[in-house]
């Protein structure tokens, strides 16, 4: 059974007032507050969802992208094949009408090589030319040094004064004789070889159908000479058959084969 208090209205059992507060004046959550309770977890839910996602696909990507391996990323770039023909350059990027360019050999490092000692190359070629002379003349063959060291001076009184008396241009002089600073002549390691026995065949093209040709031929490897200038040489060069060089040194080598850049099946 309700009391009735001071006010006039009625009471609970337990003395407090009874549910009829106004509606305005009531307890109750407001709704700006649930909205903005809403828009939080909107909110943290987009972030939560954006992170995850980005996890997703950055999960993805390291599995389906291509790896790089260790050769991949340390070794470089494959290099163009080089080219088969002579190097344009030659020793000191200089070449002219088909002729390398090549170092004239020091006075001191000069040795005689015929019994006047007019004809000379370097110590270690005089050495085996001398060598490989005497291997003939016990196979009953004589090779004559023509020619061997000449200096940039004399290579060019002899190419522009003969080419003059033959009334040749620079490039039909050229065919039969390098222009001063490029004939292996001035390196001391080439030699112009003929026959004892026929001389009539000396700096001609038949020196190839002689004996001496013959033997030089098949021996001369063995004394480290070789033939400069064969048939259709890749150089462009006349075939010379007479003229051989020595290769059997460091320096010898080096001299020759820097001025090239030629495949082993195209060194003549």
């Amino acid at each position: 059974m309700n009391k009735v208090g001071f006010s006039g209205k009625p009471q609970s059992s337990s003395g407090e007032p009874g549910d009829d507060i106004p509606a305005a004046l009531r307890d109750t959550p407001d709704l700006g507050t649930k909205v903005r309770v809403r828009t939080q977890v909107l909110l943290i839910g987009g972030v939560v969802g954006f992170v995850v996602l980005a996890l997703i696909s950055g999960f993805l990507f390291f599995v389906t992208a291509p790896k790089k391996t260790a050769d991949s990323q340390t070794s470089p770039a494959p290099k163009p094949e080089s080219s088969n023909s002579v190097n344009p350059q030659g020793n000191s990027g200089d070449a002219l009408l088909g002729h390398l360019t090549y170092p004239e050999a020091p006075e001191s490092e000069l040795a005689t090589i015929n019994a006047n000692g007019r004809i000379k190359m370097r110590k270690a070629a005089a050495e085996k030319f001398q060598a490989m002379a005497q291997a003939a003349r016990s196979a009953g063959v004589i090779l004559v040094p023509i020619s061997g060291f000449r200096s940039v001076k004399d290579q060019e009184q002899l190419f522009f004064n003969v080419s003059a008396q033959r009334n040749q241009t620079p490039a039909q002089r050229a065919a039969l004789s390098a222009p001063p600073g490029h004939s292996e002549h001035h390196t001391g390691y080439a030699v112009d070889i003929g026959d004892g026995a026929v001389p009539a065949t000396n700096l001609q093209t038949n020196f190839d159908k002689t004996k001496a040709y013959q033997w030089l031929q098949a021996n001369a490897a063995r004394f480290s000479f070789e033939m400069s200038f064969s048939k259709d040489n890749a150089q462009g060069v006349s075939y010379e058959p007479w003229h051989w060089r020595y290769v059997g040194d460091r320096n010898s080598l080096e001299t020759f084969y820097k001025a090239r850049n030629l495949k082993p099946a195209q060194i003549p």
